[in-house]
Protein backbone atom coordinates (compact mmCIF):
# COMPACT_ATOMS: atom_id res chain seq x y z
CA UNK A 1 0.00 0.00 0.00
CA UNK A 2 1.40 3.52 -0.83
CA UNK A 3 1.97 6.34 1.71
CA UNK A 4 -0.34 8.97 2.01
CA UNK A 5 0.52 12.09 0.14
CA UNK A 6 -1.29 14.90 2.73
CA UNK A 7 0.04 17.17 0.21
CA UNK A 8 -2.35 15.65 -2.43
CA UNK A 9 -5.21 14.94 0.09
CA UNK A 10 -5.69 18.74 0.37
CA UNK A 11 -5.13 19.58 -3.25
CA UNK A 12 -9.35 19.18 -3.91
CA UNK A 13 -9.74 21.30 -6.74
CA UNK A 14 -8.25 23.81 -9.39
CA UNK A 15 -6.49 26.33 -8.23
CA UNK A 16 -7.17 28.92 -11.13
CA UNK A 17 -11.02 28.99 -10.27
CA UNK A 18 -10.46 29.54 -6.72
CA UNK A 19 -8.50 32.60 -7.88
CA UNK A 20 -11.34 33.50 -10.00
CA UNK A 21 -14.03 33.23 -7.21
CA UNK A 22 -11.59 35.14 -4.94
CA UNK A 23 -11.36 37.98 -6.81
CA UNK A 24 -14.96 37.75 -8.46
CA UNK A 25 -15.81 37.50 -4.48
CA UNK A 26 -13.90 40.89 -4.24
CA UNK A 27 -14.86 42.83 -7.05
CA UNK A 28 -18.45 42.15 -5.50
CA UNK A 29 -17.46 43.41 -2.39
CA UNK A 30 -16.24 46.68 -4.07
CA UNK A 31 -19.48 47.37 -5.99
CA UNK A 32 -21.00 46.84 -2.91
CA UNK A 33 -18.89 49.46 -0.76
CA UNK A 34 -19.51 51.81 -3.92
CA UNK A 35 -23.38 51.44 -4.04
CA UNK A 36 -23.33 52.20 0.08
CA UNK A 37 -21.24 55.24 -0.70
CA UNK A 38 -23.82 56.85 -3.58
CA UNK A 39 -25.42 60.02 -2.70
CA UNK A 40 -28.54 60.17 -4.52
CA UNK A 41 -29.44 63.87 -3.41
CA UNK A 42 -25.86 64.67 -5.03
CA UNK A 43 -26.36 63.03 -8.20
CA UNK A 44 -29.87 64.56 -8.54
CA UNK A 45 -28.77 67.71 -8.50
CA UNK A 46 -25.84 67.01 -11.37
CA UNK A 47 -28.49 64.74 -13.42
CA UNK A 48 -31.10 67.90 -13.10
CA UNK A 49 -31.68 69.86 -16.36
CA UNK A 50 -29.61 66.96 -18.41
CA UNK A 51 -31.31 65.03 -21.44
CA UNK A 52 -30.68 61.85 -20.14
CA UNK A 53 -31.11 58.49 -21.84
CA UNK A 54 -31.73 56.99 -18.56
CA UNK A 55 -35.01 58.71 -18.02
CA UNK A 56 -36.79 57.32 -21.05
CA UNK A 57 -36.09 53.91 -19.15
CA UNK A 58 -37.46 54.70 -15.81
CA UNK A 59 -40.77 54.81 -17.13
CA UNK A 60 -41.26 51.46 -18.15
CA UNK A 61 -41.54 49.26 -15.03
CA UNK A 62 -40.59 45.81 -17.06
CA UNK A 63 -38.55 45.35 -19.90
CA UNK A 64 -36.53 42.09 -22.29
CA UNK A 65 -33.82 41.52 -23.71
CA UNK A 66 -30.92 38.75 -24.75
CA UNK A 67 -27.59 37.83 -22.86
CA UNK A 68 -24.65 36.63 -24.36
CA UNK A 69 -22.06 35.21 -21.82
CA UNK A 70 -18.34 33.48 -21.82
CA UNK A 71 -18.35 30.99 -18.41
CA UNK A 72 -15.28 28.80 -16.52
CA UNK A 73 -16.87 25.79 -14.81
CA UNK A 74 -15.45 23.06 -12.53
CA UNK A 75 -16.34 20.57 -9.72
CA UNK A 76 -14.87 21.27 -6.25
CA UNK A 77 -14.54 17.92 -5.32
CA UNK A 78 -14.05 16.15 -1.93
CA UNK A 79 -12.01 12.72 -1.34
CA UNK A 80 -13.65 9.55 0.65
CA UNK A 81 -12.21 7.93 3.04
CA UNK A 82 -11.84 5.10 0.73
CA UNK A 83 -8.70 7.49 -1.61
CA UNK A 84 -6.63 6.87 1.77
CA UNK A 85 -6.73 2.75 0.94
CA UNK A 86 -6.22 2.99 -2.57
CA UNK A 87 -3.25 2.23 -4.30
CA UNK A 88 -4.23 3.59 -7.85
CA UNK A 89 -4.53 7.17 -7.48
CA UNK A 90 -2.75 10.01 -5.63
CA UNK A 91 -5.19 12.94 -6.65
CA UNK A 92 -8.27 13.42 -8.26
CA UNK A 93 -8.93 16.97 -9.01
CA UNK A 94 -11.16 18.87 -11.25
CA UNK A 95 -10.12 20.93 -14.55
CA UNK A 96 -11.23 24.12 -15.86
CA UNK A 97 -13.17 23.66 -18.58
CA UNK A 98 -14.56 26.71 -21.04
CA UNK A 99 -18.29 27.31 -22.30
CA UNK A 100 -20.65 29.92 -23.62
CA UNK A 101 -24.06 31.18 -22.39
CA UNK A 102 -27.14 32.22 -24.53
CA UNK A 103 -30.21 33.64 -22.48
CA UNK A 104 -33.47 35.91 -22.38
CA UNK A 105 -33.91 37.88 -20.18
CA UNK A 106 -36.99 39.42 -18.04
CA UNK A 107 -36.93 42.20 -15.87
CA UNK A 108 -39.64 43.69 -13.89
CA UNK A 109 -38.76 46.27 -11.30
CA UNK A 110 -39.53 46.73 -7.81
CA UNK A 111 -39.27 50.54 -6.56
CA UNK A 112 -36.45 52.98 -7.75
CA UNK A 113 -33.62 50.09 -6.82
CA UNK A 114 -34.89 46.75 -7.16
CA UNK A 115 -35.00 44.46 -9.90
CA UNK A 116 -36.55 41.21 -9.72
CA UNK A 117 -34.77 39.38 -13.12
CA UNK A 118 -35.80 35.69 -14.79
CA UNK A 119 -33.53 34.95 -17.12
CA UNK A 120 -33.70 31.57 -19.07
CA UNK A 121 -30.60 30.57 -20.61
CA UNK A 122 -29.07 27.63 -23.00
CA UNK A 123 -25.57 27.30 -21.51
CA UNK A 124 -22.89 24.93 -23.12
CA UNK A 125 -19.93 23.89 -20.29
CA UNK A 126 -16.84 21.46 -19.95
CA UNK A 127 -15.63 19.93 -17.26
CA UNK A 128 -13.00 17.15 -16.65
CA UNK A 129 -12.36 15.01 -13.72
CA UNK A 130 -8.47 13.89 -13.59
CA UNK A 131 -6.74 11.14 -11.43
CA UNK A 132 -3.05 10.60 -11.11
CA UNK A 133 -1.76 7.52 -11.07
CA UNK A 134 0.53 6.06 -8.01
CA UNK A 135 3.02 4.94 -9.64
CA UNK A 136 5.70 7.34 -12.25
CA UNK A 137 4.68 4.26 -15.08
CA UNK A 138 1.05 4.71 -14.50
CA UNK A 139 -1.44 6.76 -16.83
CA UNK A 140 -3.49 9.92 -16.18
CA UNK A 141 -7.21 9.54 -16.32
CA UNK A 142 -9.59 12.03 -17.42
CA UNK A 143 -12.97 12.01 -17.50
CA UNK A 144 -14.35 14.87 -19.31
CA UNK A 145 -18.07 15.28 -18.98
CA UNK A 146 -19.58 18.15 -21.17
CA UNK A 147 -22.99 19.21 -20.87
CA UNK A 148 -25.88 21.44 -22.34
CA UNK A 149 -27.84 22.39 -19.91
CA UNK A 150 -31.15 24.16 -19.67
CA UNK A 151 -30.50 26.72 -16.95
CA UNK A 152 -33.53 28.98 -14.89
CA UNK A 153 -31.96 31.33 -12.88
CA UNK A 154 -33.83 34.11 -10.61
CA UNK A 155 -32.55 36.77 -9.12
CA UNK A 156 -33.16 39.74 -6.71
CA UNK A 157 -30.58 43.04 -8.23
CA UNK A 158 -30.02 46.30 -6.02
CA UNK A 159 -28.64 49.33 -8.49
CA UNK A 160 -27.15 52.14 -7.21
CA UNK A 161 -28.86 55.70 -8.13
CA UNK A 162 -27.76 56.87 -11.43
CA UNK A 163 -24.98 59.22 -11.89
CA UNK A 164 -25.09 60.99 -15.60
CA UNK A 165 -25.68 57.30 -18.11
CA UNK A 166 -24.76 55.02 -15.91
CA UNK A 167 -25.28 53.24 -12.69
CA UNK A 168 -23.53 50.15 -10.34
CA UNK A 169 -25.37 46.75 -9.76
CA UNK A 170 -25.06 43.84 -7.42
CA UNK A 171 -27.01 40.78 -7.87
CA UNK A 172 -27.95 37.65 -5.49
CA UNK A 173 -30.13 34.68 -6.15
CA UNK A 174 -30.91 31.02 -7.30
CA UNK A 175 -30.68 28.45 -10.37
CA UNK A 176 -32.02 25.67 -11.37
CA UNK A 177 -30.45 23.57 -14.12
CA UNK A 178 -30.94 20.40 -15.98
CA UNK A 179 -28.32 19.11 -18.46
CA UNK A 180 -30.13 17.77 -21.72
CA UNK A 181 -26.89 16.12 -22.76
CA UNK A 182 -26.11 13.95 -19.85
CA UNK A 183 -24.70 10.47 -20.35
CA UNK A 184 -25.92 9.66 -16.71
CA UNK A 185 -28.90 7.06 -17.95
CA UNK A 186 -26.65 5.34 -20.96
CA UNK A 187 -25.22 2.33 -21.27
CA UNK A 188 -21.60 3.19 -23.10
CA UNK A 189 -21.05 5.05 -19.38
CA UNK A 190 -21.41 2.07 -17.29
CA UNK A 191 -17.54 2.44 -16.52
CA UNK A 192 -17.17 6.44 -16.29
CA UNK A 193 -17.63 8.56 -13.17
CA UNK A 194 -21.33 9.59 -13.17
CA UNK A 195 -23.09 13.47 -13.14
CA UNK A 196 -26.25 13.61 -11.95
CA UNK A 197 -28.06 15.66 -14.84
CA UNK A 198 -30.34 18.56 -12.20
CA UNK A 199 -28.32 20.71 -10.09
CA UNK A 200 -29.22 23.48 -8.07
CA UNK A 201 -26.97 26.90 -7.23
CA UNK A 202 -26.56 29.98 -5.70
CA UNK A 203 -25.43 32.88 -7.55
CA UNK A 204 -23.70 36.42 -6.60
CA UNK A 205 -22.58 38.95 -8.91
CA UNK A 206 -22.00 42.62 -9.88
CA UNK A 207 -21.81 44.93 -13.29
CA UNK A 208 -23.15 48.65 -14.58
CA UNK A 209 -25.40 49.51 -16.36
CA UNK A 210 -24.95 52.10 -19.25
CA UNK A 211 -28.01 53.43 -20.71
CA UNK A 212 -28.31 54.28 -24.47
CA UNK A 213 -30.81 55.54 -26.54
CA UNK A 214 -32.21 52.68 -27.56
CA UNK A 215 -31.37 49.49 -25.16
CA UNK A 216 -29.48 49.19 -22.14
CA UNK A 217 -25.78 47.15 -21.99
CA UNK A 218 -24.84 45.64 -18.79
CA UNK A 219 -21.82 44.04 -18.54
CA UNK A 220 -21.71 41.25 -15.58
CA UNK A 221 -19.33 39.45 -13.46
CA UNK A 222 -21.03 36.38 -11.66
CA UNK A 223 -20.47 32.91 -9.47
CA UNK A 224 -22.28 30.23 -9.32
CA UNK A 225 -21.93 27.77 -6.58
CA UNK A 226 -23.46 24.36 -6.40
CA UNK A 227 -25.32 23.04 -3.33
CA UNK A 228 -26.05 19.60 -3.73
CA UNK A 229 -23.77 17.00 -4.44
CA UNK A 230 -23.96 15.90 -8.39
CA UNK A 231 -22.19 12.75 -8.26
CA UNK A 232 -23.73 9.73 -8.36
CA UNK A 233 -22.24 6.90 -6.44
CA UNK A 234 -21.13 3.32 -8.03
CA UNK A 235 -19.64 1.10 -5.71
CA UNK A 236 -18.12 -1.16 -8.34
CA UNK A 237 -16.27 1.98 -9.87
CA UNK A 238 -12.62 2.82 -8.36
CA UNK A 239 -12.90 6.33 -9.67
CA UNK A 240 -16.38 6.65 -8.00
CA UNK A 241 -15.62 5.20 -4.47
CA UNK A 242 -12.71 7.63 -3.76
CA UNK A 243 -15.06 10.46 -4.42
CA UNK A 244 -17.24 11.74 -1.71
CA UNK A 245 -19.02 14.66 -2.99
CA UNK A 246 -18.81 16.66 -5.92
CA UNK A 247 -19.80 20.30 -6.26
CA UNK A 248 -20.13 22.25 -9.25
CA UNK A 249 -18.58 25.72 -9.60
CA UNK A 250 -18.99 28.48 -12.50
CA UNK A 251 -17.66 31.97 -13.18
CA UNK A 252 -19.42 34.01 -16.07
CA UNK A 253 -18.54 37.11 -17.96
CA UNK A 254 -22.10 37.93 -19.42
CA UNK A 255 -23.24 40.62 -21.80
CA UNK A 256 -26.84 42.39 -21.53
CA UNK A 257 -28.65 43.94 -23.99
CA UNK A 258 -31.87 45.03 -22.78
CA UNK A 259 -34.75 47.57 -23.41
Amino acid sequence: MRTTNARNMLHLHSHKTVALGKTALRIVFVFYCLLQLQLPTATAQFNQGKNLNYLDFQQKNYYFGITLGYNASDYRIYHSKDFIRNDSFTRAESVTGPGFNLGIVSNLKVGEYFDIRFLPTLSFTEHTIRYSPAGQNGRIVSRPIESVLVELPFHVRYKSAPYHDFRLFVIGGVKYSFDVASDSRTRQAAGLVKIAPTDFQVEYGAGIQFFFPYFIFSPELKVSQGINNVLIFNDRLQQSTVLEKVLSRTFTISLHFEG
